[in-house]
């Protein structure tokens, strides 16, 4: 990945990486504004995780094979393979591997700094007990716009995580709301230097 984005003129900086803890594993969210987000996300985070990707990814050519290794696969047409993929998340964890998560669960096309969030990602972190790390990605919307597909522009890149919510004393709707309204501060209120 970090050749790709040499080569397609999109260098990156990650911040925050101290705020991931050694020895201790995360439901990680991140905002979703481009299909750059997965593949700039998954490899430079701290440890190994694996990422939520929709079933018919898996048979985009090449990208597809990576992603059935790298990610539980939903349909999200199905409750039984949706309740799979919860538990199949809960497995990831249970291995100490970090679970990425966009709870905005498709791209956003809002002109705000984010979508409504879903509730997987936080029943997911309540369920298992494991803090959320919120994560910020700039410019990948720059670079690979959600409207303008076969369209790519070199542009700076810039990842910000963000210290971990601890999820005691929360329900998944607080811990939603939480992680929200902390992304759209962060979000709203940070300018990258590019």
């Amino acid at each position: 990945m970090r050749v790709f984005l040499f080569l397609i003129g999109c260098p990156f900086k990650v911040y925050g990486k101290q705020n991931f803890e050694k020895g201790k594993n995360y439901v990680v969210i991140g905002n979703h504004n481009s299909l750059m987000d997965v593949p700039l996300l998954t490899p430079f985070l701290p440890g190994g995780n694996k990422t939520i990707a929709k079933k018919a990814m898996a048979k985009t050519p090449l990208f597809g094979w990576i992603y059935a290794r790298g990610a539980v696969l939903v349909d999200r047409n199905s409750d039984a393979s949706r309740r799979k993929s919860f538990d199949e998340m809960k497995q990831v964890l249970a291995s100490g591997l970090h679970m990425l998560l966009y709870p905005e669960g498709t791209r956003n096309r809002t002109g705000q700094p984010l979508k409504s969030f879903f509730d997987g990602a936080f029943r997911l972190a309540i369920n298992t007990q494991k803090d959320i790390v919120p994560v910020c990605v700039f410019g990948t919307d720059k670079a690979l716009p959600v409207n303008k597909p076969f369209y790519l522009m070199p542009t700076v890149l810039r990842v910000y995580i963000l210290p971990p919510i601890a999820v005691q004393g929360h329900t998944s709707a607080s811990l939603k709301q939480l992680c929200f309204e902390t992304m759209w501060t962060f979000i709203n209120n940070k300018t990258p230097k590019n």
